[in-house]
C-alpha cells in the first residue's frame, strides 16, 4: 500500500493567503506543498533556513520562505509583518512549529532550561503568532487558525512531560482563542496528530512506534498526508462553522 498523501488538488483554497510556521520539513512541509498544489499563496517560516529556501524555490512564485524563530518575539513580529506584505494580507494561520527536547526523560530528570525552552517555543510562540496575525485576520472574510497540538496531551504520554504539557496548553489556548477571535468571525481549531513518520520523529524509540501502531484502530504507520487532509478541511469554507474544536488524527489510537 502506498502511504504517501494522495489528496486531490481542488480549488477550495485557491488564492487563500496562508501563513505556516515550521514549514521547512516534516508535517509543515507537507502542509505547504498541498496548500500550494491547491492554489493557495503561502508564506512559511522556520529556523531551518537552507531547507526552507530550497522548498520555496521548488514550489514556485506563490510560495515564500521567511526566517522565523518562535523563541524570539521580535522574530515573530517581523515574520508576520513580512508575510502580510508579501501576501497582501492573511486569511489563515497554521501554527505547526514546535520543539520536543524532553523525550526519554522522566519528570524529575528535566532541567529548568529544557522546560522553559519548550514552553517558550510551543506555547508562548503559538500565542504570540496568533496575536501578531490577528490584525490581518480581522480584515479577512474567511479567517481561520489551525494549531497543531498532539494526542500525547490527550492520553498522557510518559517520558515526554515538557512537550506533553506544552501541547495540552495549546489545546486549552485553542478553546479560549476560539471564543475571543470568534467575535471577529475567525475560527480557531486544533489538530492533535498521533506519532507521524516524519524526520522530526526519527528520535522516537522503536517501541513507542510499535505501541502506537498496535493500539490504533487502523493498524498502520501514520504519515504526513494523514494530518494534512484535516488541516486543509479546517482552513476551507466547509469548516466555517467549526471552531474551538480539537480533532485527534491518529488512526483511532485515541477515541473521543
Amino acid at each position: 500500500m502506498n502511504l504517501q498523501s494522495t489528496l486531490p488538488v481542488s480549488g477550495a483554497l485557491a488564492n487563500r493567503r496562508v501563513v505556516v510556521t515550521g514549514g521547512a520539513r516534516g508535517l509543515g512541509a507537507d502542509f505547504v506543498e498541498k496548500l500550494a498544489a491547491g492554489g493557495a499563496r503561502v508564506v512559511f517560516g522556520d529556523v531551518l533556513h537552507d531547507e526552507g529556501r530550497a522548498l520555496a524555490a521548488r514550489l514556485g512564485e506563490h510560495v515564500h520562505f521567511v526566517a522565523l524563530d518562535l523563541a524570539d518575539v521580535a522574530s515573530i513580529d517581523a515574520f508576520v509583518q513580512t508575510a502580510a506584505q508579501r501576501l497582501g494580507g492573511i486569511d489563515a494561520l497554521v501554527n505547526n512549529a514546535a520543539i520536543t527536547n524532553s523525550g526519554g526523560r522522566l519528570a524529575e530528570e528535566l532541567s529548568l532550561e529544557t522546560w522553559d525552552a519548550v514552553m517558550n517555543v510551543n506555547v508562548r510562540g503559538t500565542w504570540r503568532m496568533c496575536v501578531a496575525a490577528l490584525p490581518y485576520l480581522r480584515e479577512s472574510a474567511c479567517a481561520s487558525v489551525v494549531n497543531i497540538a498532539s494526542d500525547t496531551a490527550i492520553w498522557g504520554a510518559p517520558k515526554l512531560l515538557a512537550y506533553v504539557a506544552s501541547k495540552g496548553a495549546v489545546i486549552a489556548m485553542t478553546r479560549s482563542l476560539a471564543r475571543e477571535f470568534g467575535a471577529h468571525g475567525i475560527t480557531v481549531n486544533a489538530i492533535a496528530p498521533g506519532l507521524t513518520e516524519v524526520e522530526a520523529t526519527a528520535y522516537v524509540p522503536a517501541e513507542r512506534h510499535a505501541y502506537y501502531q498496535q493500539g490504533r484502530a487502523l493498524s498502520r504507520a501514520q504519515v504526513a498526508g494523514d494530518v494534512t487532509g484535516p488541516v486543509l478541511f479546517l482552513l476551507s469554507d466547509a469548516a466555517r462553522f467549526v471552531t474551538g474544536q480539537v480533532l485527534p488524527v491518529n488512526g483511532g489510537f485515541v477515541l473521543n
